[in-house]
């Protein structure tokens, strides 16, 4: 349990979802460490949680391998059924849900709420996916032989996930695990821990069995821990987000035993606008899919292209909207947009303004940095191709708007990168939408939308952006192996 004090810090209608250990075979685990949790709207420390490092890990895989020999045997309807119970449990929890991740993540309360829907969105669409699972069988070419395939749960998975979305995350990838039967060993980020462990109260509620869910929190040892989650012969999947770099790392290192993975990885979302789009709907869409988490989701518009038709009408339009936004405390009554989640975040988002003004983009508004981790909500004209905010993933609220002239030259500007997560593009020509759609070298499109992402899609990219599929009925056969038996003999 946490202290008081921390307990106190959240301001919870229930305190109890609040934990500051790790959790281990069912059992809350000190560590002989603790590291900080901080506030990014004001820099306060919300708490200290325990440290974790390999041995604990280690622990954590065991507990999870031997819980998996039970788990592995329930049936499809009797994990349904727990799935639901956490699914209500966290419906009726979503207001003390949504303040923790507004507290150690920054984002609003009304973005709070929604990633918990969200998340929890995820338990209930894989709880009924459960009981899906369907094999096949195969028309035999002999008359005594029939050929079956049936669908197996991989073993224990060790999930590693991102702050961005510190509850959503983790239930896209703990969802399906459990669902297909599966165990699994969460390491958390370090900036984000709370709402992991709030999740793991929820599932000790709904009844999930010790051992078939652990929480390894850690600061210092992320590394390690990754590594042993990747090389340990007990894990047979490991599912991450997070940045390219990283998972190229944790993609090395999961060879050696061979353990299928599915890794959602860095994204450079480019969001095309058309002479023919409906401007003010282009609009709605480059705000919801630009400024969502202040700028921090991996599928949002990293590169605007609008073709110089409707170029100074749809600049003038979208910075005037950027410039009614109110930036403060996610908790505070009016505010849009809460702060970065650190210090580092603000400075990449400055370092791309400067630099993109020193190549010839004017700021429309915005454009500056703010006492603390905040940036003022930013929009850009006159952007070059080339400059760095359409080179690297910004991660911060800044629209940069690239003009462009012809449907061929933008689909070459747009695949112009190592990425593939998502893209956008707003038209009201049908067969330009099907012909830009197809031509984008990405695993999402969003044509007329800003908003792609729910628990029945196959969330995933290409290229640097990752492999493997999250949601949708393909989540669930991500944590499956396919058996094929012959019953010969007939």
């Amino acid at each position: 349990m946490a202290s008081s004090k921390t307990a106190q810090a959240f301001g919870l209608k229930d305190p109890s979802l609040i934990h500051t250990q790790g959790f281990i075979a069912g059992k809350w685990r000190d560590a002989k460490e603790t590291f900080d949790v901080t506030n990014p709207a004001t820099n306060d420390v919300l708490g200290s949680v325990a440290d974790m490092g390999v041995a604990e890990t280690k622990e954590a895989v065991d507990a999870a391998a031997e819980a998996f020999k039970t788990w592995s045997k329930t049936t499809a309807k009797q994990r349904h059924d727990i799935l639901m119970k956490m699914y209500k449990l966290m419906m009726e929890n979503n207001e003390d849900l949504a303040r923790i991740i507004t507290l150690e993540n920054g984002k609003v309360l009304a973005e709070a709420k929604g990633e918990n829907t969200y998340s929890a969105s995820f338990l209930e669409w894989f709880a009924e996916e459960a009981v899906r699972a369907y094999g096949e069988v195969i028309p035999a070419p002999m008359t005594n032989l029939r050929s079956v395939v049936v669908k197996q749960p991989v073993g224990v998975c060790g999930i590693l996930t991102p702050w961005n979305f510190p509850s959503a995350m983790i239930t896209r990838k703990v969802a399906p695990a459990l669902a297909a039967g599966c165990t699994v060993v969460i390491k958390p980020p370090l900036e984000t821990p709370f709402s992991a462990l709030a999740l793991a109260e929820l599932a000790t509620r709904a009844g999930v069995p010790d051992g078939v869910i652990n929480v390894v929190p850690t600061s210092v040892h992320t590394k390690e821990i990754g590594q042993e989650i990747c090389e340990n012969s007990a894990v047979r999947k490991v599912s991450f987000t997070g940045s390219t770099a990283v998972a190229k790392t944790l993609y090395a290192q999961s060879a050696s035993t061979m353990k299928k993975i599915s890794f959602e990885a860095g994204g450079n979302a480019p969001f095309i606008v058309f002479d023919d789009a409906d401007v003010e709907q282009a609009v709605t869409g480059a705000i919801a899919c630009k400024f969502r988490g202040s700028g921090q989701t991996c599928i949002c518009a990293n590169r605007i292209y609008v073709q110089s038709g409707v170029y100074a009408e749809f600049a003038s339009l979208l910075a005037q909207r950027v410039e009614e936004m109110k930036v403060g405390n996610g908790l505070d009554e009016g505010i849009t947009h809460g702060p970065l989640i650190h210090s580092r975040a603000v400075d990449k988002v400055e370092m791309h303004v400067e630099e993109a003004v020193k190549g010839g983009a004017s700021v429309l508004t915005g454009g500056k940095r703010l006492e603390g981790n905040y940036f003022m909500p930013t929009v850009l004209s006159d952007v070059k191709p080339d400059a760095l905010v359409s080179r690297e993933e910004t991660f911060g609220p800044l629209a940069a708007l690239i003009k462009f002239e012809t449907e061929e030259e933008v689909i070459k500007l747009a695949n112009n990168t190592v990425y593939g997560l998502a893209g956008y593009l707003y038209s009201r020509d049908v067969g330009r939408v099907w012909r830009v759609a197809e031509a984008l070298e990405v695993g999402m499109v969003g044509t007329n939308t800003g908003m792609i992402s729910q628990a029945s899609i196959p969330f995933g990219g290409v290229k640097d952006s990752g492999l493997g599929r999250e949601g949708s009925r393909h989540g669930l056969n991500e944590y499956m192996n396919l058996k094929y038996i012959a019953f010969g003999g007939l």
